[in-house]
């Protein structure tokens, strides 16, 4: 692969960490409770994380590239999709934040089988466990307090 592909990808990669970003930031100002807002922040920060990480693979090229596997609760199949809103509530906020994880993760799965048997393939499966990763947390959280409540 030339570089110029592999700037692409990167690109590509590192605009879909940024709009997770402003995603994270902007649903910060719609919770209505500060430990929403830290969770949030906490969140934000982890795909600021992924940035960083895609840019030192554009400048140093690829180390070693391990895939986790992530348990998957299946949470999300069983939500509907909403848009954010002011002042939402934790069970909305969780929500919107599975399914934004979880069509993450797809993408991301997505793009690997279109480079099988390369670093580019590792790395989006990288990625994609990675937002695996955040979906699990979303949805322990629902589990743990809004459908125990319940």
């Amino acid at each position: 692969m030339n570089r110029k592909n592999f700037d692409k990808i990167i690109d590509f990669a590192v605009e879909r960490e940024k709009a997770a970003v402003v995603f994270y930031r902007e649903l910060q100002g719609k919770a209505k409770f500060e430990a929403q807002k830290e969770m949030l922040k906490e969140f934000e920060e982890m795909e600021k994380g992924h940035i960083t990480v895609l840019e030192n693979i554009r400048k140093k090229g690829f180390v070693k590239i391990e895939q986790k596997e992530v348990q998957d609760l299946k949470i999300s199949d069983y939500t509907v999709s909403i848009e954010p809103y002011d002042d939402m509530d934790y069970q909305d906020i969780l929500i919107i934040a599975m399914k934004r994880e979880e069509s993450a993760t797809k993408l991301y799965k997505d793009m690997a089988a279109r480079f099988q048997g390369t670093d580019i393939q590792k790395l989006f499966l990288r990625l994609s466990a990675e937002e695996a990763g955040h979906k699990l947390r979303f949805e322990k959280l629902y589990d743990d307090d809004i459908l125990k409540e319940n």
